[in-house]
């Protein structure tokens, strides 16, 4: 990149198996960018793709200069761990994030840059309108996941992964080695300074979503015992309510028996049995949930192993 008292800005595009897209989202940037005469560049890392994508991101790099540098990790470790691993070799004065499916209208980067100027924001969230141009599974994955942060985090419960945030903030974020990362919360973290955008949003070009239900259902699941005790604050209400019906139900046995001799027999015996056994078995698979968390956590294991980078070390001239 050419030294300049501009802003420079740097794009981070976590990647998973877009082959197709990956010319024309790169194009689109250079242009976009040279239209601002707003130096930049261009981080792909690729999140251990089996179509190609490879192999493409390493042409792209030495095709382009300084301009794009291509990251490739070892294994899958997950969209926001990728994310993550670029923001550390960001350089820009500004940092977007976007997907690599051309959903994201490079175009609408102008009202992230506009919005922020206006706002002073640290972090600008582009947002899409309300019916977007995602599979149903997805769209349904999407408000589970954003209302379940509303709820148990108090956060803003919107957000995506268009956005533009400060280098600062970028910096923060990329320090985090949780095996699960979740930007969205970690965000709130370090700064509460966050606005948001409508921008366009455009159907996918290529294949389907790499997202299923199964794996927005796992996500949601990471994302309630990694950044919330709400489990553990279930069990301890749980674990009060029935031990006052408990006590009231055997208050109600005693003076029954004592007062009017009913014969209890074995049916509330085994009834609070069964009842007390499953409440402690519930709560030993939550317990055991967090241990297994925690577990992970103390053994250290890395959110993302850099298998190559490819870049060159001058830009080349798209004049």
């Amino acid at each position: 990149m050419e030294k300049t008292s501009q802003p420079i800005y740097s794009v981070v595009i976590p990647v998973y198996n877009s082959v197709d897209s990956l010319p024309i989202i790169t194009q689109e940037l250079i242009d976009f960018f040279h239209s601002l005469s707003h130096p930049f560049e261009i981080i792909f890392v690729d999140d251990s793709s089996t179509d190609g994508s490879r192999q493409k991101l390493i042409e792209l790099a030495k095709k382009n200069g300084s301009n794009v540098k291509s990251i490739l990790l070892q294994k899958n470790f997950g969209q926001h761990n990728a994310t993550i691993c670029g923001l550390g070799f960001a350089k820009g004065d500004w940092i977007i994030t976007m997907d690599d499916d051309l959903q994201h209208p490079t175009k609408e980067i102008s009202k992230l840059i506009s919005k922020q100027k206006e706002t002073n924001a640290e972090v600008v969230y582009g947002i899409f309108p309300r019916k977007k141009k995602h599979s149903a599974v997805r769209n349904l994955g999407s408000k589970v996941v954003k209302n379940s942060s509303r709820i148990l985090r108090k956060s803003p419960g919107e957000g995506s992964s268009f956005r533009l945030m400060t280098k600062r903030l970028a910096e923060e974020l990329s320090k985090h080695r949780l095996s699960f990362l979740f930007i969205e919360e970690i965000v709130t973290w370090y700064t509460h300074n966050i606005t948001f955008i409508e921008v366009e949003h455009h159907p996918r070009r290529f294949k389907q979503s790499n997202y299923t239900g199964l794996s927005l259902i796992k996500m949601v699941s990471n994302l309630v015992i990694y950044y919330t005790g709400a489990p553990l604050k279930v069990m301890v209400y749980t674990g009060f309510s029935i031990s006052f019906v408990s006590l009231v139900m055997g208050i109600i046995y005693i003076i029954k028996k004592i007062f009017f001799n009913v014969p209890l027999g074995y049916t509330s015996l085994i009834t609070a049995i069964l009842f007390s056994t499953s409440l402690i078995l519930m709560s030993l698979g939550i317990i055991g949930e967090y241990l297994s968390r925690i577990y992970m956590a103390q053994n250290q294991r890395p959110p993302w192993v850099i298998d190559q980078i490819y870049q060159e070390e001058e830009p080349k001239n798209h004049d």
